[in-house]
């Protein structure tokens, strides 16, 4: 049986592509291949060390013998053809943005879409997502102002965030309701080494009670005040407390939203009496205008979700006590609104 005859050199070259651990597995493999073979070992033994077949053999002892090394280099099997990237892209977006799954699931995930598509993996379906920025496992949610007179309102308190009127106070005020003297019936577990804190499921409930907010946009200070329920005369009643606190006769702005206590005969009393007040309504369905509503999100996350009240007087006293602590160092929001010409009503 005719088998090559290697040459010092050739020997050379294969045995040195074995030898290096930069070299791929396949390509040692074909250069062991052609060295048994040039060694006059029997077909059934090269079967055996390299787990291979005759065809195997046959490519790669022929391919050396036309071209060298670089032939087992350059000759491969190839693979199998692809779509078009644009085309693959197309099909993908187009099936996650304008069609439901099957089964009635309200949105696809990567695998279930490369199971309806068939000829694609589902890590493929992520990288497209990826790129084109699409997340259907993502909901997000919002609320359409039906105010006819949105951008008048909004340009309005906008405006006194960005240029307020010189030596004018302008306060952001609103009600946070019902806060609810949450006590566990469980102990708590504290925080521990590779251990979050515990809370018991099961909770009794004390009471609520309401906290009235006015955030000073210029300082940064808040102003608190807790009662019972949220009424028109708890409101006028802080409103009060606003302009107690500030020099007599000074200019006072404060903005608020829609809600009825806001626009009772009380209120207009009141602001008759005091000229030097001046109320701003946010546009209906808008309160991410009212800076005092990011405020309220602190507390809510650094006091209400996770405390354990006994009674309503101890909400009380925690909350005016973070209220306190939070006056020593306030710092005023940076208000900024890219476009104020967007609305999600044009979206629909």
């Amino acid at each position: 049986m005719y088998r090559m005859l290697l040459t010092d050199d050739e020997r050379g070259q294969l045995e040195a592509v074995i030898r290096k651990r930069s070299v791929g597995a396949a390509l040692a493999r074909r250069a062991r291949c052609v060295l048994l073979w040039a060694d006059c070992e029997r077909r059934v033994d090269i079967r055996d060390k390299l787990a291979c077949n005759d065809a195997f053999i046959t490519r790669w002892t022929q391919a050396f013998e036309l071209q060298g090394l670089a032939r087992l280099v350059s000759l491969h099997p190839g693979r199998a053809p692809v779509q078009p990237v644009a085309k693959l892209e197309a099909r993908v977006l187009n099936k996650t943005l304008k069609h439901k799954p099957k089964d009635g699931s309200t949105h696809w995930s990567s695998r279930k879409l490369a199971a309806e598509l068939g000829d694609v993996s589902f890590s493929t379906v992520q990288r497209i997502w990826r790129k084109h920025g699409v997340q259907p496992h993502r909901l997000q949610r919002h609320l359409v102002s039906n105010d006819p007179d949105f951008e008048t309102k909004a340009a309005d308190v906008i405006g006194l965030y960005l240029n307020p009127p010189a030596h004018a106070a302008v306060f952001c005020v609103d009600e946070k309701t019902a806060i609810q003297a949450l006590d566990r019936k469980d102990r708590m577990l504290p925080l521990a080494p590779g251990r979050a804190e515990s809370h018991g499921f099961e909770y009794k409930r004390n009471g609520t009670l309401s906290l009235f907010a006015a955030l000073n946009t210029t300082t940064g200070e808040v102003l608190g005040m807790t009662a019972p329920r949220h009424t028109s005369e708890q409101f006028v009643g802080f409103l009060s407390d606003i302009v107690a606190g500030q020099p007599q006769g000074r200019e006072i702005h404060v903005i608020c939203d829609n809600v009825s206590s806001h626009k009772t005969e009380l209120v207009k009393a009141f602001l008759s009496k005091h000229t030097n007040v001046q109320i701003h309504y946010t546009p209906t369905y808008s309160s991410w205008l009212n800076q005092v509503e990011n405020w309220f999100a602190r507390i809510q996350r650094d006091v209400i979700s996770r405390s354990i009240f006994t009674s309503v007087k101890d909400l009380d006293k925690k909350l005016m006590r973070y209220i306190r602590q939070y006056n020593k160092d306030p710092k005023p929001i940076k208000w900024k609104y890219d476009n104020p010409q967007r609305r999600y009503s044009q979206f629909q």
